[in-house]
């Protein structure tokens, strides 16, 4: 049942944006959309403050967001091949688990 409901939510679409998912997850537990809207705000705004204090969330079996520091480097301007300097940044990043690269793959691989 629930496969059957996110195949025709997905039907003829890429993906699914937050709205869509929170009227999903509404109709999956039984919470109105508004108490919904407030758990999933509530968990990525969470993971949001735990990556900006430069540690990660670690997800058992779905995966971990967590912070990579990129070191200085050149990089080139496309529209004009300008030669420009990038600086040190961080960037957020998420690593899926195995269990979850492992479904992925299982399920596209057999159609």
């Amino acid at each position: 049942m629930i496969k059957t409901e996110l195949q025709e939510l997905l039907r003829d679409r890429p993906g699914l944006t937050k709205s869509e998912i929170v009227h999903y997850l509404s109709r999956r537990t039984g919470l109105t959309k508004v108490e919904t809207e407030t758990v999933v705000e509530g968990l990525l705004g969470t993971v949001q403050e735990v990556l900006k204090m430069g540690k990660k969330v670690e997800l058992r079996g779905f995966g971990t967001f967590l912070v990579r520091t990129r070191e200085p480097r050149a990089a080139r301007n496309p529209a004009t091949q300008e030669t420009v300097m990038l600086g040190r940044r961080h960037v957020p990043i998420f690593k899926c688990s195995k269990s979850l690269k492992t479904a992925v793959d299982q399920a596209l691989s057999t159609g």
